[in-house]
């Protein structure tokens, strides 16, 4: 490690030493604990201070969305598992297609179960994988990097905004180098972790914290909520089969056993089954319905005459 790296991340907070946390090597375990879940209270309130940030990528990520176009999260290291945990969670949880969110991680698929040393720090490596999976301009592109200084995160974003893409950068610096290359920069800052420069703690928790209003904010402003029911969640496996169940119980009222036929009916899709419940309509004219309303549940019941009076019993 050169001399101007070391200058480099000795100014960054998330590097700094934590004067709260000196003495942790002489602790007992209780105290240990203790020292991590309070350094832990301060991460949900950095988030909260870039509420304005968070909603306008939002915003752009919901018109790429409409577009056709596609969320892109790319990092190195934790940065990179959080996009991915965060991306397989979309097609199983909203029922939305494989790769309308999509995770790279520095290093590829290797990288996701053990380090791969020296891939973060190439620029062109990010640009490349970006390439790899043929962005387009309607695509949104998440850069994460605890450190905001990653390079192979740098590249990607360099690339995606040359295309025209939407840039975001999620970042624990408030001096994050990639906000420079970044429409949208969402900053939270954690200060020092427990342990110097473990930023799978305190900012991996950030991230963590503002990957999930990414993704379930969109999804709910696609219409991918009835209320707070996921109703486009797709039963494929036996805890989610039992969710959708309970999803169209709570939301109509039906017992068990109609809940099921109707399922049964609606091929297991629980927002249709809902839909055919709650408005009286047969399968096909519910589809037409929720079609029209661009798959707005509450929209396409308001849209039926009676639904609505239905609904409000249920509100």
């Amino acid at each position: 490690m050169n001399q101007k790296l070391i200058q480099e991340l000795s100014r960054l907070p998330s590097e700094a030493r934590n004067p709260d946390s000196e003495d942790i090597d002489l602790l007992p375990t209780a105290e240990i604990v203790e020292k991590i879940n309070a350094a832990d209270q301060g991460v949900a309130e950095a988030v909260r201070k870039e509420l304005p940030q968070v909603t306008a990528a939002v915003e752009a990520i919901v018109t790429a969305f409409k577009a056709g176009g596609r969320l892109v999260y790319m990092g190195a290291g934790t940065s990179g598992r959080l996009g991915i945990l965060d991306a397989v969670e979309c097609p199983p949880t909203y029922g939305v297609e494989e790769g309308m969110v999509v995770a790279l991680i520095a290093g590829g698929e290797d990288a996701v179960y053990r380090a791969q040393e020296g891939a973060e720090d190439n620029p062109k490596l990010g640009a490349q994988d970006l390439k790899n999976i043929g962005l387009q301009s309607r695509d949104v592109v998440v850069g994460i990097a605890a450190s905001g200084r990653t390079p192979y995160v740098a590249g990607g974003l360099e690339y995606a905004r040359s295309l025209g893409c939407t840039a975001i950068a999620l970042a624990c610096n408030k001096s994050a180098a990639i906000a420079a290359q970044a429409d949208i920069a969402i900053l939270p800052e954690v200060g020092p972790e427990i342990l110097t420069g473990s930023t799978r703690m305190k900012a991996g928790s950030a991230q963590k914290l503002v990957l999930n209003m990414l993704t379930t904010a969109s999804m709910i402003r696609l219409g991918k909520s009835f209320h707070n029911l996921m109703v486009d969640v797709k039963a494929t496996n036996a805890k989610l089969v039992g969710r959708t169940r309970r999803i169209v119980i709570e939301a109509t009222g039906v017992s068990l056993e109609e809940a099921d036929r109707v399922l049964d009916a609606c091929d297991h899709n629980a927002k249709l089954a809902i839909m055919v419940l709650l408005s009286g309509l047969e399968r096909a004219e519910a589809e037409r319905a929720l079609e029209d309303a661009n798959g707005f549940l509450r929209l396409a019941l308001r849209s039926v005459k009676g639904a609505r009076q239905a609904e409000d019993l249920l509100a």
